[in-house]
């Protein structure tokens, strides 16, 4: 229970909690606070309030306090932008992008505002609009890393690969080493079938993240692609060690392990990553170069 604490008292204490990440600590002092005659229309204190509330997955209680401080300051971006990071929340990127829009037009320079709107938009599939969003953020902020390295995916989606390439490798000059910037890199080098610049960009990758498996995965499949089977084996089997929950990567081994005729390693292969993603089930089905061992998948389900 909290004491009878001033005003001034309540807010730092509830402060000191937020610094804290004591979210359900901090919240009953700003509400109480709320009860002040100089707490109940403090838009920052109602901010606080409200992005707790989101952080907590209360989105509604979020919306309200949001709403109530338009009801202050129609023209406050801040809370249009909360708004629009709940709609985001809940995957309605439609609603998102309206009040992300209203967030920039009350404050031209809010470059959080302008990247969740091109990552909105980008989630929708409209490419060259998000592409013009990132510009902005970059307009903004050109040290923005995740800025550079969402338009360098984007721009490799659209098959723009020599952009992609600047992007990407505009990310790694603000964190260097980065295994994203490193792994888009890959991805875009292979595209332009720069392959053994790619190899050696996806071991750098591997090496900045081990806990990253699309890096092995990747890497593999180059080498699969150039008949290496058992050095493909080798590079997925170590993303195993560090990613054993990473289904595709047992999916993919299979596949490595029927194209040299193991058929027992490849189906028990195959079971893990089936039993880790039961969606794989429908998709095996299609799949020739497994067309041998699902059946054996199949024997091993029903006995």
């Amino acid at each position: 229970m909290i004491k009878s604490f001033k005003y001034d008292e309540l807010i730092r204490k509830g402060k000191v909690l937020l610094g804290e990440k004591d979210l359900q600590g901090a919240l009953p002092y700003f509400l109480r606070a709320c009860l002040y005659k100089e707490g109940e229309n403090n838009i920052e204190l109602l901010l606080d309030i409200a992005l707790i509330y989101d952080e907590m997955e209360e989105y509604n209680k979020a919306k309200d306090i949001y709403k109530k401080i338009l009801n202050l300051d129609k023209e406050e971006s801040r809370a249009y932008y909360g708004i629009g990071v709940l709609y985001d929340n809940i995957k309605d990127y439609r609603k998102a992008i309206e009040y992300y829009k209203k967030a920039v037009e009350n404050n031209k320079n809010y470059d959080r505002a302008y990247f969740f709107m091109a990552n909105a938009y980008d989630e929708l599939g409209e490419k060259i609009k998000a592409i013009e969003f990132y510009k902005e953020v970059i307009r903004l902020i050109d040290s923005d890393f995740w800025a550079h390295l969402n338009l360098s995916s984007i721009y490799e989606e659209i098959e723009y690969y020599d952009k992609a390439l600047i992007e990407a490798d505009k990310s790694l000059n603000i964190i260097p080493n980065h295994y994203m910037g490193l792994f888009n890199r890959a991805v875009v080098l292979k595209k332009k079938n720069n392959i053994e610049e790619a190899i050696e960009c996806y071991k750098k990758a591997i090496k900045a993240n081990l806990g990253y498996g699309y890096s092995f995965l990747n890497l593999s499949i180059i080498y699969k692609e150039k008949q290496d089977y058992n050095k493909a084996i080798k590079i997925i089997s170590e993303g195993i060690v560090y990613n054993p929950s990473m289904p595709s990567l047992y999916y993919n081994r299979a596949c490595f392990y029927a194209l040299i005729k193991n058929i027992e390693k490849a189906s028990k292969d195959l079971k893990k990553a089936v039993e880790l993603l039961p969606w794989f089930k429908e998709y095996v089905k299609k799949d020739e170069e497994l067309k041998e061992v699902w059946p054996l998948v199949i024997e091993d389900e029903e006995r």
